[in-house]
């Protein structure tokens, strides 16, 4: 049954909360397409080979993590950018983009799936940061939950620490993120997932003895739109498909 395109972008903006997050991105509606949608295809990152994938499944809206429009980056419409926005003009279809609204949403946010997907215990916010504080479920092991964390993300997980270590409390920040490795540190974790490694996040998750897990920016993002596409089809009875393009990163 199809929906109108005002309709479910006055909604999304209410579930997530836009107008009260300050982001370095627009959220909502992108591009605009046509009025009525009833076919949406989601994805992390709104690359031009999901848009092609899109138009494969008769979409008439894309939905994902990473939009367009960046603070900072250069505002012209030209190379890539043209490429991407004019197909989604020329087959009438709609982007919407959802950055840290959809990080941090209690239900459908990326850090909530996480936690959810690895079963682990969600104990409070971790300070300083848009990332969670919790309890991993079981007995873990650097060794073991790295190859856990490979396992349910279909992911070469980059782990800096002992493996032979005991892992009990944790936080963790999806995408980037290796800069919140500080807080974790203050918070004193023995544990921080992210999805991105830096050069001196390596030094100081050695130094501080908190075990690093870089568990791949892609990786880790895939559950928030995915959460949101199926919350989106069960509400308006939509035809609704997450297709995934995994990247090394």
């Amino acid at each position: 049954m199809p929906v109108l395109r005002s309709e479910l972008q006055a909604y999304l903006s209410e579930l997530l909360d836009v107008s009260n997050i300050s982001d370095y991105c627009p959220n909502g509606l992108q591009v605009e397409g046509c009025e009525h949608i009833e076919r949406i295809v989601t994805g992390v990152t709104a690359s031009q080979r999901l848009i092609e994938e899109a138009i494969a499944h008769n979409a008439q809206a894309i939905l994902v993590h990473h939009g367009y429009f960046w603070k900072g980056e250069n505002p012209v419409i030209t190379g890539i950018k043209k490429s991407r926005i004019a197909t989604l003009l020329e087959h009438d279809m709609s982007l919407f983009a959802y950055h840290l609204p959809l990080d941090i949403h209690p239900s459908f946010g990326n850090n909530v799936q996480l936690a959810n997907t690895m079963g682990w215990t969600i104990e409070g916010d971790l300070p300083g940061a848009v990332g969670l504080l919790g309890q991993v479920d079981g007995a873990e092991t650097g060794a073991s939950l790295r190859r856990k964390l490979s396992e349910v993300l279909n992911y070469d997980v980059l782990h800096i620490g002992e493996d032979s270590d005991d892992i009990e409390s944790i936080a963790w920040c999806t995408g980037s993120a290796d800069n919140y490795l500080q807080a974790a540190i203050d918070a004193g974790v023995d544990a921080f997932v992210s999805g991105e490694i830096s050069e001196p996040t390596v030094h100081l998750a050695v130094e501080s003895g908190v075990h690093y897990f870089a568990a791949g920016h892609h990786a880790t993002e895939r559950g928030g739109v995915k959460a949101l596409g199926d919350h989106l089809a069960k509400q308006f009875d939509l035809d609704v498909q997450f297709i995934d393009l995994p990247i090394p990163v």
